[in-house]
């Protein structure tokens, strides 16, 4: 076929905004100050959940694993990406694209899933508190989370196939930041059905159940006649819904919207959102309202000061 290369290609080109290299200055200046802000929040939370006895609960489990998810997902994406906005030489090789496809969509999958881990976590902790302790013991906890993970790179090792399965251009240009969906030269409609309907399965499924829990978790509140307790577990279930909010937001509005889709220039500007941005929110949405995780900080500090 006239304009395909049948064989793996050598590489791609990352476009990006190439045509506008005064926004590429602003964005590396930007995107490495989040990235740094991104290490150091989400590598607090799992130190401080580690060596913190009083947090080795199935909420900062969970909570470690989303940080650890979102270090490797900005991780798999924020250094080709700085490498690529620095100059003219924008290319990623064949092996890095279809690795960093295969890592950002695993990620993302299971990021998917463990929301709503988090969610039935919380579903638990209000709803059964006599029977919490019971029901969400830790053999629970690792299959939960090896379920997450597992489940999301199932999804990712079958989409990454379809992807690459089909005749790529010969000109191996991507409209992007990143190795999303390297353009093929052939009828794609197939291929994006079938990639729709694993969204809807891997992203409206865990959105559903999320949306069970707090169904139920209303209705706990409701029941509750102070206003103090109300404040409580709202307080409790506030980060996680914030978090839920901006990443099933983000990704509905990216991929499975209905109608129109967003323009070329707008589309990168929400991968930028999604990819790095979000993960350098949640470590401060988790923990500037956490009176916990701040005491925590508070005496890991005091510790290292005294023995200084």
């Amino acid at each position: 076929m006239k304009g395909t290369n049948s064989s793996s290609p050598s590489g791609f080109i990352l476009l990006g905004f190439s045509e506008q290299p005064r926004l590429e200055t602003v964005l590396l200046v930007a995107v490495s100050i989040i990235y740094v802000l991104t290490l150091v929040g989400n590598t607090a939370i799992i130190l401080v959940s580690y060596l913190n006895p009083k947090l080795h609960t199935p909420m900062y489990f969970f909570l470690s694993n989303l940080s650890f998810l979102d270090l490797c997902f900005t991780t798999s994406i924020v250094p080709q990406m700085l490498v690529n906005l620095r100059g003219p030489d924008k290319t990623i090789s064949y092996t890095g694209c279809v690795l960093q496809l295969y890592v950002a969509l695993g990620l993302g999958s299971t990021e998917c899933i463990l929301l709503t881990v988090m969610a039935y976590d919380r579903f638990n902790a209000i709803c059964r508190p006599l029977h919490y302790g019971v029901i969400m013991h830790p053999r629970l906890l690792r299959q939960l989370t090896a379920v997450a993970w597992s489940s999301g790179f199932v999804e990712s090792t079958l989409q990454t196939i379809l992807v690459f399965q089909l005749p790529l251009c010969s000109h191996h240009r991507v409209d992007d930041f990143m190795c999303e969906e390297p353009i093929a030269c052939v009828n794609t409609t197939a291929m994006e059905v079938t990639t729709f309907a694993m969204c809807l399965v891997i992203v409206l499924v865990p959105l559903l159940l999320i949306l069970v829990s707090y169904g139920f978790i209303a209705v706990a509140v409701f029941k509750i006649k102070s206003a103090a307790g109300r404040q409580k577990v709202l307080g409790t279930c506030s980060s996680h819904l914030i978090v839920v909010s901006i990443f099933y937001g983000t990704v509905i509005y990216m991929y499975i919207q209905p109608g129109n889709s967003p323009s070329q220039d707008e589309g990168k500007l929400l991968s930028i959102f999604y990819s790095i941005v979000n993960p350098s929110l949640n470590p401060l949405i988790y923990t500037l309202r956490n009176k916990d995780f701040k005491g925590a900080v508070k005496r890991l500090l005091t510790l290292c000061t005294d023995s200084s």
